[in-house]
């Protein structure tokens, strides 16, 4: 089990830096609304590009401290309780905006993997 923990670690982790610091201007199925980038995507959801930012620096803190909770064991429960919270925000703006379901798949699948990395 131990190494299916490390490889949900860095699936989660390594996708997570992705969708922030090199998708983050890129048109993605995956977006809300019918948004292009990250900053249209807050606003399909009624936030402001300031939330964006908020958001963005948790995500992308709480994603490396999962990865260095590969060698620093004692993180592992804040970053991957800390990311299960916020992708179960994202999957809840995506339900509040009525996007089509397929577009909270992402943010579920990682959200099912962090209560993995923690429960386990």
């Amino acid at each position: 089990m131990e190494y299916v923990i490390i490889a949900l670690k860095l699936i989660v982790g390594l996708s997570l830096l992705n969708v922030w610091l090199v998708q983050f201007n890129k048109p993605s199925k995956w977006r809300g609304g019918n948004a292009q980038n990250m900053i249209e995507e807050f606003h399909a959801y009624g936030l402001s590009k300031q939330m964006c930012y908020v958001v963005g620096f948790i995500k992308v803190s709480l994603s490396l401290l999962l990865l260095a909770s590969l060698y620093f064991l004692v993180l592992e429960d804040y970053a991957a309780v800390g990311l299960a919270l916020m992708l179960a925000g994202s999957i809840s703006m995506h339900l509040r905006i009525k996007d089509p379901l397929f577009k909270s798949f992402p943010a579920a699948l990682f959200l099912v993997m962090c209560l993995m990395i923690y429960l386990f």
